[in-house]
């Protein structure tokens, strides 16, 4: 992985990115539905500016945070859609600068954690460059459901390594939150990056593989596509099974995407 400044900037231009994006909508706009379920833009964009927050929470007070998911606990389910609904009320250009600012706090906390710091999330704690990073994955994911709801497509950067180092480094845990075992064996998977180049991960004489454009497979490990819409090729049952379980953000699996929902 990329060391945390270098993460850092590839958050600061994955949020500019999609921040170039709702910027000009108009207000009433905002209320455009997104193909997660019940979410409009500003559900997408109150998302990821409640999330950034309680990112900082946990970097900067674990008590509190520790006091929140306490509170959280009873309603699992339901609490982060309770969060959306409830920043998708703002004005848009109330919620747009609440994002900004919130991101713009999160990396000042992360470059004064020290390091081998481990910060407590709702999943396994994490360093800070761990937190960044899943914070590069929830905002490029997020875009792509902004993206689809304006019919837009967004030209793929190197930034996608990032996500897809997330949804190789998840294997166990998506097997884990399907109360499935994972395989002992690693597989290896090798992408083909936006420029042509190769990123690969795993060794090299796996008989479990995967392959494919770096996109398909980020877009498959964050649930934006179904894997039949997908020009990812395996080798080996496991690996195949993998792909239909495949997540990158905590918490409870997802409906994901209808196949040909985007033909």
């Amino acid at each position: 992985m990329a060391d945390l400044d270098a993460l850092l900037g590839d958050f600061a231009a994955e949020c500019a990115d999609l921040e170039y994006l709702v910027a000009p909508l108009a207000p009433e706009v905002w209320a455009t539905p997104t193909p997660a379920t019940g979410w409009n833009i500003s559900h997408q964009i109150g998302h990821l500016a409640w999330t950034d927050e309680v990112a900082i929470l946990a970097t900067t007070d674990p008590a509190g945070f520790a006091q929140l998911l306490a509170e959280a606990a009873p309603k699992a389910l339901t609490f982060v859609d309770e969060a959306a609904e409830a920043a998708a009320t703002t004005p848009a250009p109330e919620l747009l600068d609440r994002w900004r600012r919130g991101r713009a706090a999160l990396a000042d906390a992360l470059r004064a954690v020290p390091k081998g710091t481990k910060l407590t999330w709702f999943g396994p704690p994490m360093s800070a460059a761990s937190m960044i990073s899943a914070r590069i994955m929830e905002t490029w994911a997020h875009g792509q459901d902004v993206a689809d709801a304006l019919g837009v497509t967004r030209t793929p950067t190197a930034r996608l390594r990032t996500v897809a180092h997330l949804g190789v480094r998840t294997r166990n845990f998506a097997y884990s939150v399907h109360g499935k075992t994972a395989p002992d064996e690693e597989f290896l998977v090798e992408l083909t990056a936006p420029d042509g180049s190769l990123w690969s991960w795993g060794p090299a004489d796996a008989t479990q593989r995967i392959s494919g454009p770096a996109l398909d497979f980020c877009l498959l490990a964050t649930q934006r596509r179904h894997r039949d819409d997908l020009a990812l090729e395996t080798i080996g049952a496991d690996a195949a099974e993998w792909l239909t379980i495949a997540q990158t953000f905590a918490g409870n699996t997802g409906e994901g995407r209808a196949a040909g929902q985007f033909a």
